[in-house]
């Protein structure tokens, strides 16, 4: 049996920009994607901590130490500049493995940058 489980989380960043006239996706710092353990074009799920709005999309690697994070194409009308979001990814794997998994949980500062 295979289930579903936490593999990583952004958790609360500052959206810094929304491009609506754009293919789609989140565009998420380097460093940060780096520390979380996501790579581009990897399926994410976006929580808006100040609306409540839930999406899915994928990472578009952003600036290194640019503490970008932009919300592109149609996502971008799910957020505002300055609303703080929560990034999860999720990975399908075996029960016994999950048990023993790790997920990798980033917790950058006001400015999106690690400490």
């Amino acid at each position: 049996m295979t289930i579903q489980v936490l593999k990583s989380k952004i958790h609360r960043v500052k959206i810094t920009q929304a491009e609506l006239h754009y293919v789609g996706s989140i565009t998420i710092d380097e460093t940060l994607m780096e520390a979380a353990n996501l790579i581009e074009g990897e399926k994410v799920q976006v929580v808006n901590v100040n609306n409540g709005e839930r999406l899915e999309t994928y990472v578009i690697k952003g600036h290194r130490n640019s503490g970008m994070i932009c919300l592109n194409g149609p996502a971008a009308r799910k957020a505002a500049v300055g609303d703080i979001i929560i990034i999860i990814s999720y990975a399908t794997m075996e029960f016994e493995e999950a048990k023993m998994f790790k997920p990798r949980l980033v917790f950058p500062d006001p400015d999106n940058k690690l400490s």
